[in-house]
């Protein structure tokens, strides 16, 4: 999908009549349904015009170009996508283009480019267009059977070779090659050599249609790739931020061995913008280059369920999964790197109730125990994924912790969200149903314009169950109900023909019961740690504990009546809650956490997503805003 598409020759002279920028700035806004940043619009202005008159003196005025095309399941747009047909064989043929406003940069180092404008580093704009030529082709079946299709180029418009000499170390490819404004007679010759100059302007726009009009394969599951992923070799494409993430903790690992010295690398990032992706990258990375590293969470489910699947074909690889609260007598630096998942979930202590009494007198701060064990921690976190009183990962923490220990800092902020389909549109509608946004809620029709997402309501829960169903068997994929904890959680029980699970979460003449308890193992049921893995978690109604960490297909979301809607704003009740933990909390805390919980459950699908709620008000709310 492109914010604007015409020939090269026609957007040309829109850009000469200062309209081209106002038009992207007029879709963006229908679109996306937020304003464009002064930044964007300038890179527009002075990008774009330049670049078009370029391709129009290259004699390809005739070639369709798309200009910002979000990728499939992903947030990520290519400034430029040309399409036409190859001068040789006459099929379709597509360069995706990355502008770049930069008149100096240096390389870093491997991957990482410094600009004098950013306080980050960023990826090299060839390794930048590369990844995303590659993550085209392995998210579209049509593209991956003939990958000589699709090409890459970097377009440093303002550049002159002396000013980025540096970057030209990278070693140019069909998918990404490097040229600056000394390189319009190379850029003219690349260009011609893969899009023909003699094709007439229908041909380059049946190009287009058929680019536009490719199936897209779903996003790569995380667990069904985990364990090549450790034990292989890469599995998954990263993007931008996600690649200098882990570039800068390559780099603190070695300026750790070179130096003696210690940086704590933080990644923010909402639901399903790539934290876990990274962390598993890092892991199987690391792991196969000998360096001593752990993968590290405070869930349950996610550790056991990352134990059984990567360990899979080799039980050592388990070894290489542990929880938060197994650092407490941990030697300093101990490890290379400690990769800490869920980071939102660290908690004040280590110590439990089952901890014994020489490790309770030596426990400290869990944050701090965490930054010890590792000469380069790492902290992957959504601060609006706190769902239980005590946990208390956030920047501010980890920032005041390194800061006290002595310890560089270096910080990754994810941009967008890949999980819900890669459905910005989706993560948007979240925060601001939930009043997580300055904006008031709005109806899904208002924000659609991505089809890779689907958003219903359904008027029961036997309707919400039938949908999870109908999507299953007409589009295959996972599905799972989950709801809020407004139900009890019975212990199995034992009945003629053994033990079962109770039905506990009753709405009207629906009963489903929750998913197993953790320790207790029920026949015919998987345990709580695999309940989003196994195939046997269909029927059970998932809770915060179980779901949170985990991605399926298609999910179902009962609202309970511990959060509901009154007058158009949401409030939280406490009586309705059957959460221990929660209810502990004060009144502020609990409708924080409250609405944590529902954001972490609307947010597992990666494909679509049904809401009911048992409340009537409520229910009519969501039928509106899913509408």
């Amino acid at each position: 999908m492109a914010l604007v598409r015409h020939s090269a020759d026609h957007l040309l002279a829109e850009a000469k009549a200062g309209r081209l920028h106002e038009t992207l700035r007029e879709q963006a806004g229908f679109r996306w349904e937020h304003r464009v940043g002064a930044g964007e619009l300038r890179s527009w202005q002075r990008s774009l015009p330049p670049f078009l008159a370029d391709l129009v003196d290259a004699g390809l005025g005739h070639v369709e170009v798309l200009l910002e095309h979000k990728l499939p399941h992903s947030p990520k747009r290519v400034d430029a996508v040309l399409c036409g047909v190859h001068p040789r064989t006459g099929e379709p043929s597509y360069v995706l283009v990355e502008l770049k406003q930069w008149s100096r940069a240096e390389l870093l180092a491997a991957d990482l480019v410094a600009i004098e404008a950013y306080r980050e580093p960023v990826l090299h704009p060839v390794e930048q267009v590369r990844r995303y030529c590659e993550y085209l082709v392995d998210s579209t079946p049509a593209l991956a059977d003939r990958p000589g299709a699709v090409h890459g180029i970097a377009y440093l418009h303002n550049a002159d070779s002396a000013g980025v000499s540096s970057l030209r170390q990278y070693r140019p490819s069909e998918f990404g090659a490097l040229f600056t404004m000394d390189d319009k007679a190379e850029l003219a010759d690349r260009l011609r050599a893969v899009l023909d100059p003699c094709a007439d302007r229908d041909a380059a726009r049946r190009s287009a249609s058929e680019f536009l009009g490719h199936e897209h394969a779903p996003t790569k599951p995380l667990l069904d790739l985990a364990a090549r992923e450790i034990q292989d070799r890469e599995q998954f494409i990263l993007l931008d931020e996600q690649q200098v993430a882990v570039e800068l903790v390559t780099r603190a690992v070695e300026r750790a061995r070179a130096a003696q010295t210690r940086t704590v690398v933080v990644v923010l990032g909402g639901p399903g913008s790539g934290k876990s992706v990274i962390a598993l990258s890092l892991l199987g990375e690391l792991a196969r280059t000998g360096r001593r590293v752990h993968h590290a969470t405070g869930s349950s489910a996610f550790t056991n369920t990352m134990r059984k699947v990567a360990g899979a074909r080799n039980r050592r690889v388990q070894t290489l999964f542990k929880y938060f609260n197994n650092y407490v007598d941990s030697p300093a630096r101990e490890l290379d790197v400690l990769i800490c998942d869920e980071a939102h979930r660290i908690r004040e202590t280590s110590v439990n109730r089952y901890t014994k009494r020489h490790l309770r007198e030596k426990a400290g701060r869990q944050v701090d125990e965490l930054i010890n064990a590792a000469s380069v921690p790492v902290f992957l976190l959504d601060e609006n994924q706190t769902v239980r009183p005590g946990e208390m990962g956030s920047l501010a923490e980890i920032t005041a912790a390194a800061e006290h220990l002595g310890c560089r800092l270096e910080v990754v902020h994810l941009d967008g969200q890949f999980r819900c389909g890669g459905s910005d549109a989706f993560d948007t509608w979240v925060a601001r149903l939930l009043g997580l946004d300055r904006l008031p809620p709005v109806p899904w029709s208002k924000l659609a314009g991505d089809d890779d997402f689907t958003l219903a309501s359904a008027t029961t829960p036997s309707a919400l169950e039938a949908w999870l169903r109908q999507r299953m068997d007409d589009h295959g994929g996972t599905g799972r109900l989950s709801a809020g904890y407004c139900w009890p959680w019975s212990d199995p029980a034992t009945g003629p023909e053994g033990k079962h699970l109770v039905d506990d979460v009753v709405i009207g003449g629906w009963r489903r019961p929750w998913n197993a308890k953790p320790g207790r193992r029920v026949p015919d049921a998987p345990e709580s740690y695999y309940w989003a893995s196994d195939e046997r978690g269909f029927g059970q109604v998932g809770c915060i504990y179980t779901a949170q960490g985990f991605e399926y297909d298609w999910s179902g979301v009962i609202f309970g009546p511990d959060f509901v809607v009154r007058d158009g704003r949401w409030v939280a009740r406490r009586e309705y809650s059957h959460d221990p933990s929660a209810r502990k909390a004060g009144d502020l805390e609990f409708g924080r956490l409250v609405r944590n919980t529902y954001k972490v459950l609307l947010t597992r699908g990666m494909r679509g997503t049904c809401v009911y709620s048992v409340d009537a008000e409520t229910q009519a709310f969501l039928e509106e805003m899913a509408g």
